[in-house]
């Protein structure tokens, strides 16, 4: 199957804009240009209430959105984390998706702005993820929802964070969370897969622009074997929550997210693994480009329900 025909007009419109690839500009000018990525993202819905706010982190307060799809229940809860490279993006481009998400599953969405590389590498992002899981769980009783119903989730590199964030609960006993959602995650640095090379150029996401991405996010070599940064480090995998995954095979990374659940099934982790023909990595946030990301957040809200019910 080819790419759906709006994906292909929408990366032509991006080759013939002249904006420059991440590595050839300041990450200033990266980040400014993506500015109006909130209009491919589509028209927020409607929904019961959003709360802005912050709270404390380990170094910095942190913005949190909180989106609740009905008044009054005591609703599971998604804790998200956006993608972006752990450089790039911020949560309005994520609106539309983190109602969408919220409205489709009927849970509620806590999604977190953490604070960014290569300004702050790792582990600050991470952390901020972290412990936004734990002030949910802890103020789980404030916010209407049920603690035993907590899970973790994001896409690309939030994927990673969240891949991360279920490795230290599963460590820490923090939190049992009740599921992982890893959206075409990116959980191996080196990308050494079929998938770097076969859709390295070409499909929006570059190999090269991904191997730039984690030269910001890890700050030293170490941090390769640390499987809060690179959850493929991980010496076992047993015991970790129930995982839903799913990729896109016009991906880099469509390998990626592959391995990844062939690692949590080998472990006898809960794995629930789907491939998207026909489109490209990011398109979880592109409802105002292709009608496949409302098809995605069904497919996952879906999952997360299923998940929750047993």
């Amino acid at each position: 199957m080819g790419l759906k025909p709006e994906l292909v007009d929408f990366l032509q419109a991006r080759s013939e804009s002249g904006l420059p690839e991440v590595w050839q500009a300041p990450v200033a000018t990266i980040r400014k240009n993506l500015e109006n990525r909130a209009v491919a993202s589509g028209e927020p819905e409607k929904i019961f209430e959003v709360i802005h706010r912050y709270i404390p982190g380990p170094s910095s307060d942190l913005p949190i959105r909180i989106y609740r799809p009905i008044k009054g229940a005591v609703l599971p809860a998604l804790v998200f984390f956006h993608g972006g490279g752990w450089v790039l993006n911020n949560l309005d481009s994520y609106e539309q998706a983190m109602r969408s998400l919220a409205n489709k599953g009927q849970f509620v969405v806590i999604a977190v702005n953490y604070q960014k590389a290569p300004e702050l590498a790792f582990p600050i992002p991470f952390d901020d993820c972290y412990s936004t899981l734990l002030w949910a769980a802890e103020n789980a009783a404030m916010l209407g929802i049920e603690p035993s119903q907590i899970g973790v989730g994001g896409d690309s590199a939030g994927g990673n964070l969240a891949a991360g964030v279920a490795i230290k609960a599963r460590d820490t006993g923090d939190v049992n969370l009740a599921f992982q959602l890893l959206i075409y995650p990116c959980n191996d640095h080196e990308m050494n897969y079929e998938s770097a090379h076969k859709n390295g150029d070409g499909y929006g996401l570059s190999t090269r622009a991904m191997k730039w991405f984690w030269e910001q996010y890890l700050s030293k070599k170490s941090d390769a074997k640390n499987p809060y940064a690179v959850p493929v480090a991980a010496k076992d995998f047993k015991n970790l929550a129930p995982a839903i995954i799913t990729t896109a095979e016009f991906d880099p990374l469509l390998d990626d997210g592959y391995i990844y659940a062939e690692l949590l099934r080998k472990s006898g982790v809960p794995t629930i693994y789907r491939e998207y023909e026909g489109v490209i990595h990011g398109y979880f946030t592109l409802a105002g480009v292709t009608p496949e990301a409302e098809v995605l957040h069904q497919h996952v809200t879906d999952e997360i329900n299923a998940l929750l019910a047993r």
